[in-house]
């Protein structure tokens, strides 16, 4: 039976220094390995509230921020139990912290599925959910918009939070920017929730798998019109051992995502594409290679954009056509384009944190 390897989706440790680097040697010009504290594996996830302000998480429970766009970085809080699994800041000061949970990795003993910071990531506060609550977090989504208020346009927050790997699955939401909350158990629907995203406040997508089963599980995605009161099916991979692990939109039509697979026996890496919003999906073929168990995704338009795999990073500069080797480091989980005026900063995390600079 195939089972999921836990160290390596979330640490990704012992087995990558086991994994020859795919692309390694003469680094691409522009690629900066920024200056972090060593960490034993990979980092999950890295937000930037401006071209200034960043953080990133790590399975310790440690928090680092920089304010000067990733040349240097400070802990500013550390929660050891809680292993930070996800980040979204609205500004400089006001954020969000998801937790994987408990019983699912050794040393976490935190319950608490979402913090709220107000001071920059230095205090958290427990998101207020009523009495309900989700076992974990794996993805946020911050959404700013705007709302009509007494013949007014009035600025608007909406934050979602879903998890998690291994399940149980569950979705956490607000509409007041974290003031309050709604709680829905999505066990039904999917088995894991991976990653989260929404386009206006009604409609978005659950990146998933069907089963907590790791031998028999398909990769999943859902789409929801109604603001997550209910959720359709837009693309199973009817293939065992696998799940839809990150997403990256370039607008609100062209997007991305990953299709991590556990079938040893199975040696092409796919992504998926869609054109239209999320309705429908297309595979496409990355590369030929057992051992690139895929993770993060990340593009800065329709054409150009990088995976991060168990052996290294990928590019492709022809909208998922073609890939080759990028030095990007191994397990690159998360993918965030920064906008600098004219430039664009792609940050990668992993068992790195790295910096491309375009423009």
């Amino acid at each position: 039976m195939i089972q999921l390897n836990r160290r390596d989706v979330m640490t990704a440790g012992a087995a990558l220094a086991a994994v020859p680097l795919i692309g390694a040697g003469t680094a691409e010009p522009g690629w900066e390995k920024l200056p972090t504290e060593a960490y034993p594996g990979k980092r999950d996830d890295i937000s930037f509230a401006d071209p200034l302000h960043g953080w990133y998480g790590t399975g310790k429970g440690d928090l680092f921020r920089t304010t000067d766009g990733g040349a240097s970085w400070a802990k500013v809080a550390s929660k050891p139990g809680t292993f930070i699994r996800a980040l979204g800041f609205v500004d400089a000061n006001t954020g969000f912290i998801g937790n994987v949970g408990t019983d699912y990795y050794p040393g976490v003993t935190d319950t608490t599925p979402l913090y709220r910071t107000d001071d920059g990531g230095v205090t958290w506060t427990p998101a207020e959910l009523g009495g309900k609550t989700i076992v974990g977090v794996c993805a946020i989504d911050v959404l700013k918009t705007q709302r009509i208020y007494q013949g007014k346009l009035e600025p608007r927050v909406v934050v979602h939070a879903a998890g998690r790997v291994g399940g149980p699955t569950g979705l956490l939401r607000s509409t007041d920017g974290g003031k309050s909350w709604s709680v829905s158990d999505l066990t039904a629907q999917a088995g894991m929730i991976l990653d989260i995203k929404f386009f206006d406040e009604q409609t978005g997508l659950i990146f998933a798998s069907t089963s907590r089963d790791a031998a028999s599980t398909e990769g999943l995605i859902l789409r929801t019109v109604d603001g997550g009161k209910s959720w359709t099916p837009v693309y199973k991979s009817g293939r065992a051992a696998e799940l839809i692990w990150k997403a990256s939109f370039v607008n609100a039509k062209v997007g991305y995502a990953t299709v991590q697979s556990y079938d040893p026996a199975r040696a092409q890496q796919l992504i998926v594409k869609t054109v239209d919003g999320g309705k429908s999906w297309t595979e496409l073929p990355m590369v030929m290679e057992a051992k690139a168990r895929q993770f993060g995704i990340g593009f800065i338009d329709e054409q150009r954009g990088w995976v991060g795999t168990m052996v290294g990073g990928f590019e492709t500069k022809d909208g998922g056509k073609t890939f080759a080797p990028a030095p990007v480091a191994r397990a690159a989980n998360k993918f965030r384009v920064v906008a600098d005026g004219k430039k664009r900063h792609v940050y990668a995390i992993g068992t790195e944190v790295q910096r491309l600079t375009i423009g």
